[in-house]
């Protein structure tokens, strides 16, 4: 099953154990609160290097993604406020495809899964999952194809980072942020482009980087860094709580559903 991160219960979309079953919107986010980094599609570059700082992290299994540090801290989200709003303006498809998610199956084929311990899912109201006949309604679809075009972006994104490995121009990031009330924060184990080596790449490599739309890419994640003090500014605002005076950040990323080129979600099982 993919990474199920802040998913209690995820479950295979059923179309007979979930026919009754309604979403009920909520616009809370206190299921992300924990969240302190979340991958990010290489689409998504363009509005969150506006708010937040993009930067890569090696996966298990040994790939690397993009993620956005959301916190300093363990099991920290800086932008979901105490009321479970998030407080940015661009919110991450990570976030919003919340609470279905795509799950490798045997077979190569992609699930679609719900999380069951959403506190929007009921009976009673809301957005129906399955008409009388059992077929997807509108807003299911609607779902199932955002989580297509999720996992398409993802492959896109793979590719990239494959790029930026190959081409060797990804170095460790090692960071320290004092507050003024006295805590300092560590961050490590996460990984930048070093705009040196990015220079010494051969011309046919920048050109192909170029042409392809990724070397923007490039631009937008060193673009995105200077938001590392706006992070360090929403940690001083929210106070010491009950962290240590000094704490190392473990920023460490939920890892994407793994996924070749090729492989489709499968309608919701019958």
């Amino acid at each position: 099953m993919t990474e199920t991160l802040y998913y209690e219960k995820p479950v295979l979309l059923n179309r007979e154990l979930h026919r009754s079953r309604k979403i009920r919107p909520s616009s809370g986010f206190g299921f992300a609160r924990q969240a302190n980094s979340l991958y990010l599609a290489g689409v998504e570059f363009t509005e969150a290097c506006k708010e937040y700082a993009i930067v890569f992290a090696r996966q298990p299994g040994g790939k690397v993604a993009p993620v956005v540090m959301l916190g300093l801290r363990n099991q920290e989200n800086l932008f979901v406020d105490g009321e479970d709003r998030w407080t940015a303006a661009y919110i991450p498809a990570f976030v919003r495809r919340y609470p279905f998610v795509l799950a490798e199956l045997p077979g190569e084929q992609m699930g679609v899964c719900i999380d069951e311990a959403f506190p929007g899912l009921n009976e009673q109201d809301g957005e129906a999952l399955f008409d009388d006949r059992g077929g997807n309604t509108p807003f299911l679809q609607n779902a199932l194809d955002f989580l297509q075009r999720y996992q398409m972006e993802y492959l896109r994104t793979e590719s990239f980072c494959r790029k930026l490995v190959d081409a060797g121009v990804l170095v460790e990031m090692s960071a320290k942020a004092d507050l003024v009330d006295g805590r300092s924060f560590t961050i490590a184990g996460l990984m930048v482009v070093d705009e040196n080596k990015l220079r010494e790449l051969p011309d046919d490599k920048v050109l192909s980087l170029f042409r392809s739309g990724e070397l923007h890419l490039v631009s937008m994640h060193l673009l995105s860094l200077s938001n590392l003090n706006k992070l360090v500014d929403r940690m001083a605002q929210r106070g010491a709580g009950p962290a240590a005076a000094k704490a190392e950040a473990d920023a460490k990323p939920p890892a994407p559903a793994k996924a070749t080129a090729g492989k489709k979600a499968s309608s919701p099982r019958t």
